[in-house]
């Protein structure tokens, strides 16, 4: 089985970083927790442990514009009243990501293989809600299936340990002691399928 490929493109979105505060800042690209996350969404999967050990690759296709805007955000300062209500509210500057687009290789397994079948079944496929990728609000666009690049480039994103992005891949809901993150580097590169042996498999591990 040949390694199942599709882009996916998001008008609008956010990738919070882990030491962003009062001012929301973005990561540049979505962190592979949070890609993978999204595969779980799509194929209806409710336990993340499911398929640990997948091995993930994917590039942006096309850069996204970066903006900053006034949000209200929830916060938790008095239980005795509603989340979003008074207290438990704020506004908040958050930078946005608008117009990403992104190419998502998955390495045949059981994920891909759960996959293929949402591509040539999706009638076979329950889950529930919108497709995000990031926060709920950042609802998807399009998914397209398998397309002809015709030898254009992306840049990928790619594990290495002298990259200067560090990224989650696997995330500690409860605290986050428990979280694993890795060194990231982007590259130029042709968008086809990676080797089996090349570095921008990323695998996903607690």
């Amino acid at each position: 089985m040949d390694s199942l490929y599709f882009s996916v493109t998001i008008p609008i979105c956010s990738f919070r970083k882990g030491s962003a505060r009062e001012y929301l800042e973005t990561e540049e690209v979505p962190p592979p927790s949070t890609v993978y996350g999204f595969l779980l969404s799509l194929v209806g999967e409710e336990d993340r442990e499911k398929y640990v050990g997948s091995q993930i690759a994917y590039a942006i296709v096309q850069e996204p514009e970066m903006s900053l805007i006034l949000r209200t955000t929830w916060r938790v300062k008095k239980k005795i009243i509603p989340m979003g209500i008074g207290e438990n509210s704020r506004p908040d500057y958050q930078q946005i990501l608008t117009n990403l687009e992104l190419v998502i290789w998955v390495k045949p397994g059981d994920l891909s293989r759960k996959l293929e079948m949402l591509r040539v079944s999706p009638e076979k496929i329950s889950r529930f809600g919108g497709v995000s990728l990031g926060e709920s609000r950042d609802l998807i666009n399009d998914i397209y299936w398998c397309p002809d690049w015709s030898q254009k480039e992306g840049l990928w994103l790619s594990p290495s340990s002298e990259g200067d992005m560090t990224l989650p891949i696997w995330v500690d809901h409860v605290g986050s002691k428990n979280t694993v993150w890795n060194q990231f580097v982007f590259s130029k590169d042709k968008l086809e399928t990676p080797n089996p042996s090349s570095p921008q498999w990323i695998t996903i591990h607690p």
